[in-house]
């Protein structure tokens, strides 16, 4: 009897015998925190907006899901329907993602992050609306208007009011535009709106000046718009600043400058100006 005892493993009957006992620990405690979750009621909301932009507000969630779900507090946590409202709060033109969770003392967090918008355009119907970096458009709204560029002109893209994307090769080529002109500081401070002209070609407005500064397309855009540069520090201190109607640099390497009136350069001189030897 008393070999038998001491051929027995104490070291593993004590680790399973722990073992067991800590299983048993955690179905209780299991058991304990389902009951209480089941029982937990919403206290409190709190909604945070993240975004540049101020398209909506706490106001606006708070009253959507009202109208969708009714109100949270007072509701036990585990009836509120998360994924739906994520659902509800995404299909919103200027939110680009939501979430919602419960804390441990019952407050019901919701997380959005809203789109921000880059242009603004106005086609050629006088249809408004915004485009985001990722060339989704956004309504306009008489609540908030961001100060960002217009693109105005022959522009055919339309809008239907839904979350839409960019259907033509041009207002993308706008939005490569707008956000090369947004990420330099002399540009931001010196172009104030796009304007697309007859032949679909890309207008810059300028603040100082009445040129016509024609850049095309989006193609070869720090080549075209170094050209540009050179145009207003080296031809225009020369000539004047109303002294040319028209500044073209849509084709590759070249500044075309046609004065005001009928007259334009002849080859020989736009060689010139190309070459800044003017």
């Amino acid at each position: 009897m008393l070999r038998r005892l001491r051929d027995i493993q104490w070291n593993r009957v004590l680790y399973f015998t722990l073992f067991f006992i800590g299983v048993i620990v955690v179905v209780v405690i299991m058991n304990i925190v389902g009951k209480r979750d089941e029982q937990q009621l919403c206290k409190d909301i709190k909604i945070v907006i993240e975004g540049t932009e101020a398209f909506i507000d706490q106001a606006d969630i708070s009253k959507l899901i009202e109208q969708n779900y009714g109100s949270f507090v007072g509701k036990k946590v585990n009836g509120i329907p998360f994924q739906k409202v994520e659902k509800t709060l995404r299909k919103l033109p200027y939110v680009s993602n939501a979430s919602i969770h419960a804390d441990m003392d019952g407050t019901i967090s919701i997380n959005i992050s809203q789109r921000e918008a880059v242009m603004r355009v106005i086609n050629k119907n006088g249809k408004e609306f915004y485009v985001d970096p990722n060339g989704l458009k956004i309504p306009t709204t008489l609540k908030y208007i961001p100060h960002i560029m217009v693109a105005t002109g022959n522009i055919a893209e339309g809008y239907n009011e839904a979350l839409d994307t960019i259907s033509t090769p041009l207002v993308k080529d706008l939005v490569k535009v707008v956000e090369f002109i947004k990420n330099d500081e002399l540009w931001t401070n010196q172009v104030v709106q796009i304007y697309v002209n007859g032949d679909k070609d890309i207008e810059l407005v300028p603040r100082i000046g009445t040129q016509q500064l024609i850049v095309g397309s989006a193609d070869s855009l720090v080549q075209k718009f170094e050209l540009l540069k050179t145009f207003y520090t080296q031809i225009m201190p020369k000539v004047g600043i109303n002294a040319y109607g028209v500044v073209n640099v849509k084709y590759s390497g070249q500044i075309i400058c046609e004065k005001r009136g009928n007259w334009s350069f002849s080859d020989d001189q736009t060689k010139k100006i190309a070459n800044n030897t003017l």
